[in-house]
């Protein structure tokens, strides 16, 4: 192998031009596959003019690429900051982005300007057009599956009547670092250096001091290389192969190019370099394959076409967040560009909905590496928050992390059915349980102190989503104590956990407000917190904010208490939590769902109450941007809690009517996806979205309450009125595959269910439905029939 040595000066890149051979490329001489055929046999969605700067994703579970819509790669992000965007194969940052030009004597044409831009399922397209030269140039890419690597397909059309010589320059800005909370890591960024390969036309780049590689280059050869210092922050460098091509009239040519990276060596950078050029097609048929087959999962069908299209698209960006770091686990990351490494409460909410889409894989690799990870950091059974991709951790975990995490082993066993897993996880457990109940509640009334979802600065008392999530994963450890046979244990859980649904409902509960309590503290505490939020609340002009705070604490210091009460203050959307998971008694979950309702506007539940508008304009679309995006945030995490806490509680209608407030942000700035922040704040893709349509739609409205162990599946259905058909088909549970198809005419409603395996089903009669007579109902012994229990007395 002949390298050419691309030499640094002063820890600078020399600028450097080489002129290797005057080959012209001609259309005929490289037959390749028109990636975009095999592309084009799945939906796409095409982005809007409006958002052409707004981000995108090439997703893969070893690489992925973000970028923007125009063709280009802005610096993006704060995590690291404006490093978030590009090409990243985590620990590791391979390139800050890639570009593009056409050059016809002294004319220049850049590929930065799409004017079109299409997100398949697992591939990108963008499209431009050199009108003046009559030259369409059509740009596919996509990331295979398990591989460090990257490919894109150029498509250049000549629609002139004669033949045209272009040169076609591919730029690379590499930029070779570690990902966030390298330095705890001894990931430390030198330098980046870059050779030409001649044996392969490749140009390979390489960190100083680290065994970090990217290499990029085409099935051709290219006429010319150069390399020059990037234009991006950052200790990167830029290298440019051009390619002279010959293209007659009405013909187009297929430009192949390949990006490989390596954080171990530079054998393992040639080998996936080498495999992507060998495979490009393969590869690509394998991943629409594999995404075909995750379409015909739990496939929905319902009145609500928006609601189809968001829910089959939400599992296909599922997929998106697989990030596999071999060395350290598989699991499922937040969301992009900010965090694309593993959390504890993202992924416990996130993964109730992998469930009912069939994602069993995702869910149990995502868990083994938590809990792995936690119990090295966390001898007490605490699961951490955030763990980088490269190790590190920067938070070892809230309070409500750990309750989270216990329920969700018990749903993954009502779904898996397998009880080895549960015995994997016991210890963690009894560890979790132990550490919430004694470690963290210092006055032993039950309530654990702590943050919880909220990260606000001094709300880290006695907060109500963690006594909701504690008293959840009691049952829950509960239930998994009595399968194991631990019935002293599960009787201490179940006890516990009545007395906490007590404390909750009492000493939580504020009659004034109509609504649970933020947090249980002192005067003093909450006069603390009072004048931070009135500072927040004058800052972004809440005028109906600041008099309710003010009022508060004029009540507080004339009405002093020397004990901790509870507190209504920010009107943060974890008051909700009681009925989410249906603690709340009746009577109050009424009331406090609809004083709920007052924190929305037309995209869904804010996260902090006092951000709202004044009270008249709360279902106003409008939206103000804001420094940071989570200020005046309504975020789709809150308003799935809320459609399923609706549901918790025989209200079908209203909580179809916050899942639509969440669908009018799909696809709204980034197509196929949904903002983290709504409308298009925040990341541009996140994971929990798929919690409040998963469980909402699968588990509440068509009821599907599966015990897997027992090879059974009760089905209780609450539909929305409005629905007159809905099916759901190829409903995972463990090894059966279950369809349900719900049909409403007249006065009754008839549900089929078909299954892979002989299961025990229950189908319970909907809220004023009763089981008509046998000689009345159908005959098959799948198809249950129910009538207006009024007509039938």
């Amino acid at each position: 192998m002949k390298i050419i040595y691309i030499y640094l000066k002063n820890n600078k890149p020399m600028r450097k031009i080489f002129y290797l051979f005057s080959l012209i490329i001609f259309s005929c001489s490289t037959p390749k596959t028109d990636l975009l055929k095999i592309v084009d046999s799945m939906e796409h969605i095409n982005g809007k003019e409006a958002f052409k700067k707004e981000p995108y994703l090439t997703s893969g579970n070893r690489v992925y690429s973000v970028g923007a819509q125009n063709g280009q790669f802005p610096e993006i992000g704060w995590h690291i900051g404006a490093e978030m965007g590009g090409i990243w194969n985590h620990p590791i940052k391979l390139m800050d982005g890639f570009s593009a030009s056409l050059q016809i004597e002294k004319d220049t044409f850049k590929l930065n300007n799409a004017i079109r831009f299409a997100q398949y399922p697992f591939a990108n397209l963008l499209e431009y057009d050199w009108k003046a030269k009559n030259l369409n140039v059509t740009q596919v890419q996509f990331v295979p599956d398990d591989k460090e690597g990257m490919i894109i397909q150029y498509k250049i059309k000549n629609t002139n009547s004669k033949n045209i010589k272009t040169t076609f320059n591919f730029n690379g800005s590499v930029d070779l670092r570690a990902t966030w909370l390298g330095e705890r890591t001894n990931m430390i960024d030198s330098l980046d250096t870059m050779n030409y390969i001649e044996s392969d036309g490749s140009l390979e780049a390489k960190d100083i001091k680290n065994e970090w590689y990217v290499k990029f280059g085409s099935d051709e050869k290219p006429s010319k290389f150069k390399q020059d210092s990037t234009a991006y922050r950052g200790k990167g460098i830029r290298g440019e192969l051009s390619y002279a091509l010959s293209i007659p009239k009405n013909e187009e040519y297929l430009l192949n190019f390949y990006i490989a990276g390596s954080y171990t060596s530079k054998n393992e950078v040639n080998a996936t370099y080498n495999s992507l050029k060998k495979n490009a097609s393969k590869f690509l048929k394998e991943k629409n394959k594999r995404y075909a087959e995750l379409q015909n999962l739990t496939v929905l069908q319902t009145p609500d076409t928006t609601l189809n299209k968001t829910f089959k698209w939400l599992k296909y960006t599922a997929d998106w967040f697989v990030r596999e770091v071999p060395e350290i686990g598989s699991g499922m990351a937040a969301g992009y560009p900010n965090f694309p490494w593993w959390f504890g409460c993202d992924s416990e909410y996130a993964l109730q909905g992998y469930l009912t889409i069939g994602r069993n894989d995702v869910t149990l690799n995502t868990i083994e590496l938590l809990e792995k990870i936690s119990s090295k950091h966390n001898s007490s059974g605490r699961i951490v928050h955030e763990i980088s991709t490269n190790g590190g951790i920067y938070n070892t975990g809230n309070t409500t992390e750990t309750p989270q995490f216990i329920s969700l082993l018990w749903k993954v066993y009502l779904w898996n059915g397998d009880k080895e897993f549960l015995k994997k996880y016991f210890p963690s457990v009894k560890n979790g349980m132990n550490w919430l109940l004694n470690e963290k509640d210092t006055n032993k009334n039950l309530v654990p102190e702590g943050y919880g979802m909220m990260e606000i600065h001094g709300l880290n008392s006695e907060m109500i989503d963690v006594a909701v999530y504690t008293q959840h994963a009691l049952v829950n450890a509960s239930k998994i104590a009595g399968v194991l046979g631990e019935e002293e244990l599960s009787k201490e859980y179940k006890l516990k956990s009545e007395q906490l649904k007590k404390i909750i409902n009492n000493e939580f509960w504020s009659e004034e407000f109509k609504s649970f309590a933020d947090f249980i503290g002192t005067d003093s505490e909450a006069l603390k917190l009072i004048e931070t939020a009135i500072g927040r609340a004058k800052k972004l002009e809440k005028s109906w904010a600041v008099k309710e705070l003010l009022e508060t604490k004029t009540f507080i210091l004339k009405n002093p208490s020397k004990t901790p009460r509870p507190f209504v203050l920010h009107h943060n959307h974890v008051v909700n939590t009681p009925m989410e998971v249906g603690v709340a008694d009746v009577k109050k979950a009424k009331i406090a769902l609809k004083t709920a309702k007052q924190f929305t506007n037309l995209y869904g539940t804010y996260v902090t109450g006092i951000d709202r508008n004044d009270p008249k304009e709360y279902q106003s679309g409008e939206v103000k941007r804001y420094a940071n995006p989570y200020v005046s945030a309504v975020m789709t995490l809150p308003t799935g809690v809320s459609a399923i806490a609706e549901n918790k509680y025989g209200n079908p209608d209203e909580a179809l009517e916050y899942l639509k407030k969440m669908c009018n942000s799909f696809s709204y700035a980034s197509p196929g996806a949904m903002y983290e922040v709504s409308p298009d704040h925040g990341e541009f893709v996140q994971a929990w979205n798929i919690y409040g349509f998963g469980v909402a739609i699968i588990e509440q409205f068509f009821g599907v309450q599966p015990n897997a162990a027992e090879k059974k599946i009760d089905i209780k259905p609450q539909m929305p009125t409005k629905w007159k058909n809905a099916s759901v088909k190829k409903l995972f549970v463990a090894g059966n595959s279950v369809s349900i198809i719900y049909t409403k005419k007249d006065n009754e409603i008839t549900i089929e269910i078909n299954q892979k395996e002989s299961w025990n089903i229950n189908v319970e009669a909907p809220k004023g439905y009763i089981l008509k007579s046998n000689k009345d109902a159908n005959s098959k012994d799948n198809i249950w029939v129910f009538s207006l229990q009024e007509l039938l007395n």
